[in-house]
């Protein structure tokens, strides 16, 4: 017995460390990316004009427009993000990024509201001038609304779009079936408005840890997510319901997956940030965005997304589903709601919560991603900062969080019903 014990555990572990080479080379066959066609070598503003040149001939462009915080997004089918130059005139920051794998996505965010009024690729494919105009903010709101305007370059010298060069498939075994749904708590009437509150990391996530309590991150957004909830309960107003109401994991998809299987009208997932300079305290609220407005934002995003990895495993791979429909006009609508909340709740808790100086922040939160549910990540803090923690980690901190929150859910829904009743 023994000795076949020992066999076992032995070729085990020559099955681990094969399955674990097999692995490797299946990232890396995955990771080597497409052929890009053109790069942007270059992005000039001028008063009212703007100006994309490529390194090589692109398959097509086309742009939206984005309100809360006001912005144009310039996809370039076929193209690779480049350097980003400073914002003038009408744009006030330029930011580059890569929504899709052949994709590039320049976002310029506006000074004031303007629109794209004219664009046309050069006669060799290799640039694209836009002309902007300055509109009101109802006229920005409209065309918020309208589908994306589409460009394709000379027909001579259209490129075409890059193709998959490898594809693996790897037998998974049945899918995980779907978390229990939650318990809606609060008035027995389905009229009125459903809140989800998601209270970041739990099970064997810790989030970050407080360097001078050593309180978790996944403690504290448990108790803030439960003291919201009971503000919530209390006003009677609303409807609520918490991705988990113990310690717990999920997966990153299940928790506003939970917020879509329930058809929430508002999901919130509630964090606390850290940082490596205990100095840095207040509170921001971040929305969605497939291109960060800074750095530490995509940072923080990387951060967050990473809690579906373990032992290098993705628990949550992105479904074809949701990554076809996010940037649908449904989910445009979405972003623009949670856009208005994001702000709403910065002033309604103001009194109660420090935030910092720029408070509005917006990321490609995996949790954010539902397309039809406005969804905001809420860092309520530094757990780095010691100040910061102790307000967190105590029940009164806890109370002062929940009655901003509370508030600004209660105006939001205010607004939503008045808007319905013009």
């Amino acid at each position: 017995m023994f000795s076949n014990k020992r066999w076992t555990i032995a070729r085990r572990g020559r099955h681990n460390r094969a399955m674990g080479l097999i692995l490797v080379l299946i990232a890396t066959i995955l990771s080597i990316p497409a052929a890009i066609a053109g790069d942007i070598r270059a992005v000039e503003i001028g008063d009212r004009e703007v100006t994309l040149r490529f390194a090589d001939v692109v398959a097509g462009a086309s742009a939206f427009v984005l309100a809360g915080p006001d912005r144009i997004a310039l996809d370039i089918l076929g193209a690779d993000p480049g350097r980003s130059p400073q914002g003038s005139g009408l744009v006030s920051a330029v930011r580059q990024g890569r929504p899709a794998a052949d994709t590039a996505r320049v976002v310029l965010d506006l000074a004031r509201p303007a629109v794209v009024t004219d664009a046309r690729f050069a006669a060799d494919g290799r640039s694209l001038s836009l002309r902007l105009r300055p509109v009101s903010a109802d006229e920005f709101e409209r065309a918020a609304k309208t589908p994306r305007t589409e460009w394709q370059p000379p027909l001579n010298f259209r490129a075409k779009p890059p193709e998959k060069r490898y594809s693996v498939t790897v037998p998974i075994g049945a899918p995980k079936p779907a978390p229990a749904l939650p318990k809606i708590e609060g008035p027995n009437n389905p009229r009125l408005p459903l809140v989800v509150i998601d209270a970041g990391h739990g099970g064997h996530d810790p989030g970050a840890i407080s360097p001078h309590s050593g309180k978790r991150e996944k403690d504290i957004t448990l108790g803030i997510a439960r003291a919201i909830r009971d503000d919530l309960i209390a006003s009677g107003r609303v409807r609520v319901a918490l991705t988990r109401s113990d310690d717990r994991f999920l997966v990153l998809e299940e928790r506003y997956g939970i917020a879509r299987r329930l058809k929430a009208d508002l999901f919130i997932s509630i964090h606390a940030d850290a940082a490596e300079n205990e100095e840095a305290h207040g509170a921001s609220v971040y929305t969605l965005s497939e291109v960060a407005s800074d750095r530490e934002a995509a940072r923080l995003a990387a951060r967050e997304n990473k809690a579906n990895i373990i032992n290098g495993v993705d628990l949550g791979a992105h479904s074809g589903e949701v990554s076809s429909i996010l940037l649908d006009l449904t989910q445009r609508e979405t972003m623009n709601v949670a856009s208005d909340f994001a702000r709403l709740l910065q002033r309604e808790a103001a009194d109660d919560v420090t935030f910092r100086t720029t408070a509005h922040r917006f990321a490609s939160f995996v949790v954010l991603k539902a397309p039809d549910t406005p969804s905001i990540l809420f860092e309520t803090g530094f757990i780095s900062n010691k100040d910061d923690s102790e307000f967190l980690a105590s029940a009164a901190g806890q109370k002062k969080v929940a009655r901003g929150v509370r508030d600004a859910i209660q105006v939001h829904f205010a607004r939503q019903i008045a808007a319905v009743g013009r």
